[in-house]
């Protein structure tokens, strides 16, 4: 444990404060002293203010507690439900229509409608690799998945396999920049005449010849709804050499931004996790991160990307982004941290992340010259699991302030608004005009977003089974409410309308087939767990013109229900069989363990986890709350017994220890189940109904402490 450091009232981590001393502050304007001072008074200001709203989350619960509890056994009347929700101030009265007012926001974000990537800041390689995926080789992506065709068996090139990919590339060439009486696969040469695209044989042009954006060093580079496509010819390549045209690859612009992520998929519970996050964030914000990877026998350094020049078709200097624009997740308003105390009491982790974010992102925004995150001098900050407008309206207050002590223009931060708590739902218009001039970005998500459900209306009675919550009427009103609003409120043009992860990575075929429903509802960005994948969701977003799709839906102009969006998903006096019980009761087991024995015993908040059929799911803290809170549920109402908690819990356990069997640092959890991996996991159910929310971070911080500590 690093030495504290003592000033203007704080205690600091040692790992902490010499990170913004040595590396973060200089280069900003901002003195050590000042910034300090500044921190001590933030912390000062919003630290009861915070504690205030987390005060008044518990005493809105309590009274939705009590009033399902008074009416325990009797059918829930809408309009009376609705009403008592109003009279508490879970939902606040709708104002009149208005449109955000956000400036100086990039075209990533505003106008181009495309994949986002969510990474974890402590894990500095799969930042490189998230902020690196602004282009990606669909070659690549079709060859090394299942996407086209079964996933490839053996590690040698299979000449059939690489034929069928090409064959595929060139058809969707044919869709997106197709030529003039030319199929690309007929294409033996690609030329620049007189500032136009001709492709032989017979000089056939482009269908649309502003398609053409530039060229250079084989580099054949076209924009078809926003988003760019290149062909590179290298006549010497591995697949170039074979080709008629010397194409090589094809490559999509991909992930056009990318999270990264300080909340859910890391596990950061003190000052040296926090140092570590913050330095790659720092890293990427000054463009010099960097990471030494080792494949096979060889040992490399990977870094960021430059941006990719080339001359346009006028003859001009035309320069492309090669990375994607960069947000920061923050944590929300619950956790405290160790990072920073006063007189030993820890300080609010949200709020630090606020003033240490902001300052690191400094550097890009005094970038004169090379590439820069924010072309607009913007910094984009995503804010999860707030509740309601009030704790929006904080937010914007904690920006404000940060903006001040940091000598920055008002509104230089904006605001990513998580749409994944029940009471944010809700009232999403109200949340939206609580940040309105700050406000970039409202995405759903479909995990936390059910875990609050669980857990809001827990006293209701028994939930259905996991599996059947995305057919329930609540979600589907979320989803279609969420893009109505939010264009109802201006976004469109001006910020994103996101939607959630694809959580099967190796199931990149499935995803080509289903997860075209999220442009096609209007969203202009969804979450992807891969570089990979986010270069075959592009393709969605040349099929669907979401800013079309957007000017369709805003032209309808009707919302769903909020009595649709408040009907609790009650299994209605049903009753399940032995056999379906002891199975949602494995599976919610089996998910948890396997995520909560690497958060706590190694400290990795996401990764790609194999669920109880052995598929590979990319799970966070998200998933974790969704499963807890449906055993919390189920054990509450008696549907469950704690004895069978604990013998799905001890069943699953030693089938996760033989999921991980191949990690030598992993530490087997069967068959003493006594070590705080266990302990937690069991927790999470056991004391899941008297979570603040329902959230999983106050038991996994305290049980990953443990680990460390021993």
């Amino acid at each position: 444990m690093s030495e504290r450091i003592e000033t203007h009232g704080l205690s600091i981590d040692g790992a902490l404060y010499e990170l913004i001393e040595e590396r973060a502050l200089p280069g900003t304007g901002v003195e050590g002293d000042a910034f300090w001072a500044g921190l001590a008074r933030l912390l000062d200001r919003f630290g009861p203010r915070n504690q205030a709203l987390l005060d008044r989350r518990e005493e809105i619960q309590d009274r939705i507690d009590a009033w399902h509890r008074d009416r325990r056994g009797q059918a829930i009347d809408m309009g009376e439900y609705e009403a008592f929700l109003r009279e508490i101030g879970y939902i606040v009265p709708e104002g009149p229509d208005f449109e955000i007012g956000t400036q100086n926001v990039d075209p990533e974000i505003a106008e181009i409608a495309g994949p986002q990537l969510v990474v974890p800041i402590m894990n500095a390689r799969y930042a490189l690799n998230a902020a690196n995926a602004r282009w990606g080789n669909l070659y690549d992506a079709f060859y090394g998945t299942d996407a086209i065709m079964e996933a490839p068996a053996g590690r040698g090139y299979d000449p059939e396999r690489g034929a069928k990919v090409i064959a595929e590339a060139k058809d969707f060439l044919d869709r997106t920049v197709p030529l003039e009486g030319l199929g690309w696969a007929e294409v033996t040469g690609l030329a620049v005449r007189d500032g136009a695209l001709v492709a032989e044989p017979g000089g056939a042009a482009l269908v649309r010849p502003s398609a053409f954006v530039g060229s250079g060093d084989g580099r054949f580079v076209f924009r078809h709804n926003g988003l760019g496509v290149e062909v590179r010819v290298e006549p010497e390549g591995p697949i170039g050499k074979d080709d008629p045209a010397g194409i090589d690859s094809v490559w999509l612009e991909s992930a056009l931004s990318a999270i990264m992520d300080c909340e859910d998929s890391v596990a950061a519970v003190d000052g040296e996790d926090k140092a570590l996050a913050y330095g790659n964030w720092l890293g990427l914000m000054k463009g010099d991160l960097t990471e030494e990877v080792a494949k096979g026998d060889r040992t490399f350094t990977r870094r960021l990307k430059p941006d990719i020049p080339l001359t346009g078709p006028d003859g001009t200097a035309v320069t492309l982004k090669g990375r994607a624009l960069m947000l920061v997740r923050n944590v929300g308003h619950l956790m405290r941290t160790p990072a920073v105390t006063v007189e030993g009491e820890e300080q609010f982790e949200g709020l630090l992340d606020a003033a240490v974010t902001t300052l690191c992102a400094m550097h890009d925004l005094a970038k004169t010259e090379g590439p820069r995150n924010s072309a607009r001098g913007s910094v984009y900050v995503v804010k999860p699991k707030m509740h309601g407008p009030e704790e929006v309206a904080f937010a914007v207050e904690v920006f404000d302030f940060v903006e001040d002590m940091l000598g920055l223009p008002r509104n230089t931060v904006k605001l990513g608004i998580m749409d994944e708590e029940r009471r944010t739902s809700a009232n999403l218009k109200e949340c939206i005009r609580a940040a309105k001039d700050r406000v970039a970005f409202i995405n759903t998500g479909f995990l936390d977003r059910t875990g609050d459900e669980i857990h809001t209306s827990m006293e209701a009675g028994p939930m259905v089974p996991k599996g059947e919550m995305k057919s329930q009427p609540w979600i589907e009103a979320y989803e279609d409410r969420n893009v109505d609003i939010g264009l109802a409120c201006g976004l469109r043009g001006r910020a994103q309308i996101g939607k959630g992860m694809w959580a099967m990575p190796d199931r990149m075929g499935d995803m080509l087939r289903e997860k075209i429903a999220h442009p096609a509802a209007g969203a202009n960005t969804a979450w992807v767990p891969s570089p990979t994948a986010a270069t075959l969701h592009a393709m969605h977003y040349h099929q669907v013109d979401v800013a079309e799709r957007q000017r369709e839906l805003a032209a309808g102009g009707q919302r769903r229900s909020l009595e649709d969006l408040l009907t609790i998903p009650l299994m209605e006096g049903r009753n399940l069989s032995d056999d379906e019980v002891r199975a949602e009761v494995d599976n919610n087991a089996q998910g948890i363990l396997g995520y909560v024995v690497r958060w706590v015993d190694a400290g990795v908040g996401c990764s790609k986890v194999p669920d109880i059929h052995d598929v590979g799911l990319m799970e966070d803290r998200a998933t974790c709350r969704i499963s807890s809170q449906a055993l919390a549920n189920w054990l509450y109402h008696g549907v469950i017994s704690e004895e069978q908690v604990d013998e799905g819990l001890r069943k699953m356990a030693a089938k996760v220890d033989a999921q991980n069997a191949g990690d030598p640092g992993y530490r087997d959890m069967a068959p003493g189940f006594d070590g705080p991996a266990f302990k937690a996991a069991r927790a999470l159910v056991v004391e899941g109904r008297e979570q603040p929310s329902g959230y999983t971070e106050p038991l996994l911080h305290e049980w990953r402490r443990v680990a460390k500590a021993s």
